[in-house]
């Protein structure tokens, strides 16, 4: 088995050669898709279909692409369920909802006009001798609770729109000197193209990308030329609960200064937004979300996009990519990402349809500090190569890496891993989701079955990037 550069930029590598002969299908059963990689998704889609998309039926809420979730394992609000039994299989091989990202194209048929002016109440105030940033822990804490009407004149000045070649999403002001928070796959064709940004109040600057990381979906702009803008307000998704009302500001197929509300519908939902190479945000065929670019000629991927998202009833749509979901006291909790529709096909645009998925603050926080730093990103991992579990629920360990974090702690091939701090991991995704979760250095209890026994160990997370993906 080539196991080169798969276990870099994700916890767990994927191996489309994990040797394992695939098991005659069963009644009611779907055929084992290969091991995922860096705790990719599985390669084979159901039948009908891939299962989703970044953020939309089928598509990245964004130009018109198919397909990347939000993401599974086991996705269900929003649908009817599936009768009883003996195995539960996740809604999305259950029923043919692909997922879309929040970016759009500029070449479909509503165009992109000047920005609007929106609202103008800085959520700081007064002169700043240096830079303001969201990453240094400002919390807006002492902010009453608002309507959304409050809540989006507060947030609207730090929210912009981003264009990048065809394609265009949202972003989140996070520093007065112009720094930006956004999704990778917004800008993820950005080379050689240049990223233009409009702000609310209709004013544009270049930008350039000071880093881009396509396992997280996250990436850092900086305007050009820019200075007293009002940075955004971070609050901790952590303490986010299921039913609280919710926000979403950003430029839906071109519309800037859009504000849409809902509730959050689930947290830690498991999420797979597609798979990439490298540095770029490609969606591939089988993938659950499809990331605007990917096609048949994408490079083979390695490993997979895959948060553990905030779910919302939001109406988040095409273009709302790397646009802040907001609390009621102006605090971003999330960066919305995905959207889930009903549509199938590349040929679909899907909508929203109450199936909206954000990265927590919490978990983009870190990745956006390092790259400012660096331009580049580590993220926890544990150094072995998985795959779905043929006998039922959880991850089964195809092969581990000598010497990394999951030889260290005892975990051999074979082995099914069926929980992560007690919490129960129905397969490579939710397993994916609660490691990145995590930061390198953090020490987890893994559960797992090994010969029928059920057993316990704790794993200490290492550290990898992207860069070396497909080396």
């Amino acid at each position: 088995m080539s196991e080169t550069g798969l276990n870099n930029g994700a916890p767990f590598n994927q191996n489309q050669n994990a040797g394992d002969p695939r098991p005659e299908n069963g009644e009611g059963q779907q055929p084992p898709a290969p091991p995922h990689g860096s705790w990719a998704a599985p390669a084979a889609p159901p039948p009908g279909g891939a299962p989703g998309g970044a953020a939309g039926g089928g598509t990245m809420p964004g130009g018109g692409a198919e397909g990347p979730p939000p993401f599974p394992p086991d996705p269900a609000a929003g649908a009817p369920a599936p009768p009883p039994g003996p195995q539960r299989e996740s809604f999305w091989k259950r029923h043919k909802v692909p997922l879309v990202a929040a970016v759009t194209a500029l070449a479909t048929s509503l165009v992109v006009g000047p920005a609007a002016a929106v609202g103008t109440v800085a959520l700081l105030g007064g002169e700043q001798n240096q830079p303001q940033s969201s990453l240094s822990g400002n919390q807006a804490s002492n902010v009453s609770s608002g309507d959304v009407s409050e809540v989006a004149e507060s947030v609207r000045p730090s929210v912009v729109s981003i264009e990048v070649g065809e394609g265009a999403g949202s972003g989140v002001v996070i520093s007065s000197d112009g720094r930006i928070l956004t999704n990778n796959h917004v800008v993820a064709q950005s080379d050689g193209d240049a990223v233009k940004v409009q702000f609310n109040d209709g004013d544009t600057a270049k930008a350039k990308v000071l880093g881009k990381d396509p396992v997280s979906d996250l990436a850092v702009l900086e305007a050009q030329g820019k200075k007293d803008l009002a940075p955004a307000v971070f609050g901790d998704s952590d303490k986010v609960e299921v039913g609280a009302d919710v926000v979403a500001i950003g430029s839906p197929l071109g519309l800037s200064g859009t504000v849409t509300s809902g509730v959050v519908s689930a947290k830690d939902r498991p999420v797979n937004t597609g798979v990439v190479e490298g540095d770029q945000g490609q969606d591939r065929p089988d993938s659950p979300f499809d990331l605007p670019g990917g096609g048949e000629d994408s490079p083979q991927a390695r490993t997979s996009t895959v948060i553990n998202a905030i779910q919302t009833d939001t109406p988040i749509n095409p273009g709302n990519s790397g646009g802040p979901l907001v609390n009621m006291n102006g605090e971003v909790v999330g960066l919305n990402t995905a959207i889930a529709g009903t549509g199938g096909g590349a040929s679909s645009e899907s909508g929203s349809i109450g199936l909206g998925f954000a990265i927590p603050i919490n978990q983009a926080k870190p990745i956006a500090e390092q790259l400012v730093d660096t331009g580049t990103a580590t993220y926890a991992a544990v150094e072995a190569t998985i795959a779905p579990n043929r006998d039922g629920a959880g991850a089964r360990v195809v092969e581990v890496n000598g010497g990394g974090a999951a030889d260290e702690a005892g975990l051999e091939s074979d082995d099914v891993i069926t929980s992560v701090d007690g919490d129960e991991v129905d397969g490579p995704d939710a397993l994916i989701a609660a490691i990145r979760s995590h930061q390198p250095g953090d020490t987890i209890t893994v559960g797992y079955q090994r010969g029928g026994d059920q057993e316990e160990t704790e794993v200490t997370l290492s550290a990898q990037s992207a860069d070396s993906i497909g080396g």
